[in-house]
């Protein structure tokens, strides 16, 4: 839904008119001891007119470099220079972020928020507050981020997930510069982003950070990395006054899951790095037992680059031990 340049803007309890930025929350209904759960929600309504861009965070409640990013890129956003508006979710799933884990613990059927997405409004606890978000994004937001890390179980460093519609493609770029690791993701359910799609509009899925990257230094970095990208979205949408940036290096490619061929600690070699091409058949790391024997070794599976990596090397033979983008080529 474009806003207007005199158009109020209402998602849940928010309003704001045009050059102001207002809080408010997304009813999703009450727990037995009588916690009423709502959605924060933050509207920001440029003066001018221009599109709605929806920013979600934290439907994963160990990821808290979402919320981090909202804090930091609303403090840069002057509504009275905004074209357009701003929405931000800063917390998604509000009881798994209370809980610091992946989903809600007291649901346990639709335990993850991001695989049951839009939810429904008769089905369990986390359907139902999926559905709320869901009410309130579905005829308000043009295009979306839906903001990821790896949580508390990895690693992930800049990663962008779309359809490979123009569209989705061009919203990725917009991320900025740095953010050229684009892979394809064709899921037709589960996710705000493959509901919005559905819905004719766009989203995108991008990822950064993770357990390893919590200290303070690096989880800021983090964070203003986010906002950055955010801000330059609304640079590249002419939302606001301010020269985007745009990877240089932007590549198609496949998701691909390394497990570890054997049991010990995962050890990656000296001058692998992330985001950094590989040949077919480069050795990423070696698994060695506890005695320091070499038992096992992961090869790159195709020419690309791995991105995620697991926060704690002790593995079992078939656990996870990083994320692998098999390249197919260049973007234009």
């Amino acid at each position: 839904m474009s806003t207007d340049a005199n158009q109020s803007l209402s998602v849940g309890t928010a309003t704001a008119k045009p050059g102001e930025t207002v809080r408010g929350a997304i009813p999703a209904g009450d727990l037995a001891g009588g916690i009423r759960v709502e959605i924060p929600v933050v509207v920001i309504n440029g003066a001018g007119a221009g599109p709605t861009f929806w920013v979600n965070a934290a439907i994963h409640g160990d990821e808290p470099e979402g919320p981090l990013a909202c804090m930091m890129a609303q403090k840069q956003i002057d509504p009275a220079k905004l074209r357009g508006a701003v929405v931000m979710v800063p917390c998604v799933n509000p009881l798994a972020f209370s809980a610091a884990e992946r989903g809600n613990p007291l649901d346990t059927f639709t335990y993850d928020m991001n695989r049951i997405y839009p939810g429904k409004p008769d089905g369990y606890f986390s359907d139902r507050v999926a559905d709320a978000h869901w009410q309130a994004m579905k005829d308000v937001a043009d295009l979306e981020i839906s903001i990821h890390s790896g949580g508390a179980h990895s690693f992930l460093d800049k990663a962008i997930f779309v359809d490979e519609r123009p569209e989705s493609v061009e919203l990725a770029k917009a991320m900025g510069a740095g953010w050229g690791c684009i892979m394809s993701n064709f899921t037709k359910s589960g996710s705000p982003m493959a509901a919005l799609n559905n819905a004719g509009k766009v989203g995108i899925t991008v990822e950064l950070g993770g357990r390893s990257y919590t200290s303070p230094e690096r989880f800021r970095y983090v964070g203003r990395e986010l906002a950055k990208s955010i801000l330059n979205i609304c640079y590249h949408y002419d939302m606001l006054d301010g020269e985007a940036t745009y990877p240089d290096d932007a590549t198609k490619g496949q998701q691909e899951a390394l497990l570890a061929p054997a049991s010990g600690i995962f050890l990656p070699e000296e001058g692998v790095e992330f985001l950094t091409m590989m040949r077919k058949g480069d050795k990423i790391a070696s698994i060695v037992n506890i005695f320091g024997d070499e038992v096992g070794a992961l090869y790159a599976p195709a020419d690309g680059m791995f991105f995620g990596l697991r926060a704690l090397p002790n593995v079992n033979r078939g656990d996870w031990c990083c994320f692998f983008n098999k390249v197919e080529g260049p973007r234009d």
